[in-house]
């Protein structure tokens, strides 16, 4: 089985044709063409391929991707606190769709089953694409848990949104739920990532904890060791040490103050909020000099605003450590916006 995400509705270096049943080529989820090897980032962590036929627009996503995969990668161990593992990615029309709605795939959360990654191409929108990776990356950063559950799917969609700025907005899912009655998805996780009743719960309630002073960073490697077992009761217990039971009535409580609703993603505006980041380093200075170099180097590439402020996120974050490495059980991984058939033209 894939993970697919959906939504709710410089100079080139030169490339390489690769046949995909030539010795190295990954195997991956979908792709049946032809892949061109853009090149690997300068880490050595990622690998970029695009789709030959797709021609010079699906060319430029695949090299912007290239150019930014060590900060998305960067801010992705950061939020987790683990060092991942080399992934191959490969943009090409997902869904047959050129404009980021054909969503991500990929394997299994891990950095051994699921390191071959699919992305939809968004002409004129690399920062989509780049979303669409960390969509796929966060899910591999989970080690095996939380495949295919209610708890990883927002939790990814949440590294998502704080690594590209939230360059995936349309795929909301937090409105839906709340069109529906907010049913409760805080006591009960929900067995699919498919759901944007169940997803959307999480967004909001993800979005709420931020805005009570927790971070993504204190988040997420806390619902990973929960387990696809846990809960954002439980979550929200071990994180404020406070009884389980009253995380899902003062959620509803704060979703009810919410002068206009639930109207996207994030609710209590947790990406615009200090605390994601103050408590992170205890030193500084040098987390002054990080934010300061990236900065300094965004603006001599001439980087645009909203990647100059993912990529000072991603100075904020702190140290990694290694990722054990882990077989995860079968499920789905597919990302596509609200309204996306889920349905595959082609298996794995």
């Amino acid at each position: 089985m894939n993970h697919r995400i959906k939504p709710p509705h410089s100079k080139k270096e030169p490339v390489t044709t690769i046949k995909r049943d030539a010795q190295g080529t990954p195997a991956w989820p979908s792709f049946q063409g032809n892949a061109q090897l853009v090149g690997t980032s300068p880490s050595g962590r990622v690998t970029v391929y695009v789709d030959s036929s797709l021609g010079a627009q699906a060319q430029q996503n695949a090299q912007d991707l290239l150019n930014n995969a060590d900060n998305v990668a960067n801010a992705n161990d950061g939020i987790f606190g683990t060092t991942g593992g080399p992934v191959s990615v490969i943009v090409f029309a997902l869904n047959g769709a050129t404009d980021g709605t054909g969503g991500a795939d990929h394997m299994g959360c891990d950095y051994t089953t699921g390191n071959a990654i699919e992305v939809d191409a968004s002409f004129g929108n690399s920062a989509r694409v780049s979303a669409l990776f960390e969509a796929e990356l966060s899910e591999c950063s989970m080690n095996g848990n939380l495949c295919g559950e209610s708890t990883g799917e927002a939790l990814s969609r949440w590294c998502t949104a704080f690594v590209s700025n939230n360059a995936l907005a349309d795929f909301a899912t937090a409105p839906q739920w709340f069109q529906d009655g907010t049913p409760d998805f805080v006591n009960n996780t929900d067995n699919t990532d498919q759901s944007a009743d169940s997803t959307g719960c999480g967004m909001a309630f993800i979005s709420w904890l931020i805005s009570q002073g927790h971070s993504l960073s204190q988040i997420a490697p806390a619902m990973v060791n929960l387990g696809d077992g846990g809960t954002f009761a439980e979550l929200y217990g071990n994180l404020t040490s406070d009884d389980p039971a009253n995380a899902w009535p003062s959620f509803q409580n704060a979703i009810n103050s919410l002068p206009n609703g639930v109207t996207n993603d994030d609710p209590f505006n947790g990406l615009s909020q200090p605390t994601q980041m103050t408590h992170l380093s205890p030193r500084s200075a040098e987390v002054v000099g990080r934010v300061l170099a990236s900065l300094f180097a965004d603006l001599a590439a001439g980087r645009q605003p909203e990647q100059i402020a993912a990529n000072v996120r991603t100075a904020l974050l702190p140290a990694s450590r290694p990722i054990a490495p882990t077989i995860c059980k079968p499920g789905s991984r597919r990302l596509l916006p609200p309204g996306k058939s889920t349905k595959r033209s082609m298996t794995a």
